[in-house]
């Protein structure tokens, strides 16, 4: 009885973690999410906590997002842009990227992987980010 106990209880978890891994499967496997919270005031924003890494030869795609994204690079690469022009992403920069406003769409070049930290202030159940609309 004990047995059969812990094997329904494995298979339960193995289902569970199947779902998770599915889930993340949806948004990009690169991205790790450390928190999320409502944004609170009247607004039906929330702040997401997120790092990322791209390996080399692993790409960004163009895109947008529901409201303001700021990024700190915390190892920095080299990137290339679809004219095949080369970036070089140093160390310790930032900046931010708009609401609704294309950005990224390009891949890591080199022997570095770019590890990033993001917070977003985001609408609240919208998609962390969509494809630049045609």
């Amino acid at each position: 009885m004990i047995v059969a106990a812990k094997w329904i209880v494995t298979a339960f978890a193995a289902v569970a973690l199947l779902g998770m891994v599915q889930v993340q499967a949806q948004d990009s496997p690169q991205r790790k999410e450390i928190k999320r919270a409502d944004l609170g005031g009247t607004t039906n924003m929330e702040v997401i906590l997120s790092t990322a890494e791209y390996k080399p030869g692993e790409s960004i795609p163009r895109h947008i997002h529901h409201g303001i994204e700021a990024f700190y690079v915390l190892q920095g690469a080299t990137v290339e842009t679809p004219d095949g022009k080369q970036i070089q992403l140093p160390t310790g920069a930032g900046n931010m990227n708009l609401r609704d406003v294309p950005h990224a769409g390009f891949k890591v070049v080199g022997d570095t992987s770019l590890k990033i930290l993001t917070v977003h202030i985001v609408d609240k159940g919208a998609p962390l980010y969509d494809a630049v609309p045609k």
